[in-house]
C-alpha cells in the first residue's frame, strides 16, 4: 500500500493566534518541512494562492500541495454562494495538483473565537444535519465534478465535532461527501478513534495524524475555556511525542485499505515545541509505523 507524509505550516504559523507563529519566511518553512523528511505541505496563510508564483518555490525545495484549509460556510449558507466563495482556491488547487480541499464548517463555530468556552459550542438538531448533509454531498459532488474533491473536517468547538454527529452526518450525507479522519479532534472530542474508522472507513479519503497530550485535555475546563485556550495549554502534538496509539490507528486504517496522505497537523507554542524538532520527531515515528503497517512511503 502506498502512503505519502506531509504537514500542515500551522506549527510554524497559526492562522487563528499570531502570538503561536515562528518569524519564518514561507521559504523557510519548506525547507525545514524537506529537511525533516516531508514531501508535502497544506498550505497557510504565507502560500500564494497562484502556482506561478508557488510553482517556483515548491519545485525548489522538493514539496507538493497535499491540502489546504477552506473555511466552508455552508451550514446558513447558499450552494451557489458557497461555490462562488471556493472558485478561486478550486482553481489553484487544480493547478497544484492536490489531492482535496480541506472543507472545515465555519458557520456558528467557536473554534476561533478565544473567550468562547468550548461547551458553548453549537448543536445540531438530527433534523439539521439532515438538511446540512444534503447540502453538502451536493457541493462536494460538484466540487468533484470541477476536478477538486474535498474532503470534510469533522473539528472542535465546530457543528459536527463528536463521533455522535459524524455519525449523523455520515448517516445523511452520500458516499459523494469524503471524510477527513483526524484522530487529536475526535480523542478530544471524547469519541473512539479506532470505532470511527471501523465505521466510516469507506468515506475517509484523507488522514490528519494529530495527536494529542491527555493530561492537558483532561485539565482543560469546558465551561470556561476555549479551543484556543486548549492550543496554547499544549493540547495537540506530534505522533510519537502525545498519548495516542497511532501504531493501532495506523494499522486499522490499513487493513481497510486506506492509500495517500498522512499529514502531521500539530499546532503548538514554536518557542516550547521548535517546529523543525516536531516535524523530525512526527516524521520518524510515522517512518516506523509505517514500515511496520505494510505500507510503502512514497515521494
Amino acid at each position: 500500500m502506498k502512503a505519502k507524509l506531509g504537514i500542515a505550516p500551522i506549527a510554524w504559523w497559526n492562522d487563528d493566534l499570531a502570538e503561536l507563529s515562528d518569524d519564518v519566511s514561507l521559504d523557510e518553512c519548506l525547507r525545514q518541512t524537506r529537511e525533516a523528511g516531508f514531501t508535502g505541505s497544506e498550505t497557510g496563510r504565507r502560500f500564494p494562492m497562484d502556482m506561478n508564483e508557488l510553482g517556483p518555490i515548491l519545485k525548489r525545495h522538493g514539496i507538493s500541495v497535499c491540502g489546504g484549509w477552506f473555511s466552508g460556510l455552508l451550514l446558513d449558507g447558499d450552494i451557489e454562494q458557497e461555490k462562488d466563495r471556493i472558485r478561486a482556491q478550486l482553481d489553484f488547487f487544480v493547478a497544484a495538483g492536490a489531492p482535496c480541499i480541506v472543507y472545515g464548517e465555519t458557520a456558528r463555530s467557536i473554534q476561533g473565537i478565544r473567550s468562547a468556552p468550548l461547551a458553548t459550542k453549537p448543536k445540531l438538531s438530527e433534523e439539521e444535519i439532515r438538511i446540512y448533509g444534503h447540502k453538502m454531498t451536493a457541493f462536494a459532488e460538484w466540487c468533484a465534478e470541477q476536478g477538486m474533491p474535498i474532503s470534510y473536517h469533522h473539528h472542535m468547538a465546530a457543528p459536527i465535532e463528536t463521533e455522535a454527529e459524524l455519525d449523523l452526518l455520515m448517516k445523511h450525507s452520500g458516499r459523494g461527501l469524503p471524510l477527513l479522519f483526524d484522530a487529536g479532534h475526535m480523542a478530544f472530542a471524547g469519541g473512539d478513534v479506532m470505532r470511527v474508522i471501523d465505521k466510516h472507513h469507506a468515506r475517509i479519503s484523507h488522514v490528519h495524524t494529530k495527536d494529542v497530550r491527555g493530561a492537558v485535555i483532561d485539565s482543560i475546563d469546558r465551561a470556561k475555556e476555549s479551543f484556543l485556550d486548549a492550543v496554547v495549554k499544549g493540547a495537540f502534538t506530534v505522533p510519537g511525542d502525545g498519548s495516542l496509539d497511532f501504531e493501532s490507528i495506523i494499522g486499522k486504517l490499513a487493513s481497510y485499505g486506506y492509500q495517500g496522505w498522512f499529514v502531521v497537523e500539530a499546532e503548538q507554542d514554536p518557542k516550547k515545541n521548535p517546529p523543525l524538532a516536531m516535524a523530525k520527531k512526527g516524521h520518524a515515528e510515522l517512518l516506523r509505523i509505517m514500515a511496520l503497517t505494510g505500507y510503502e512511503v512514497g515521494p
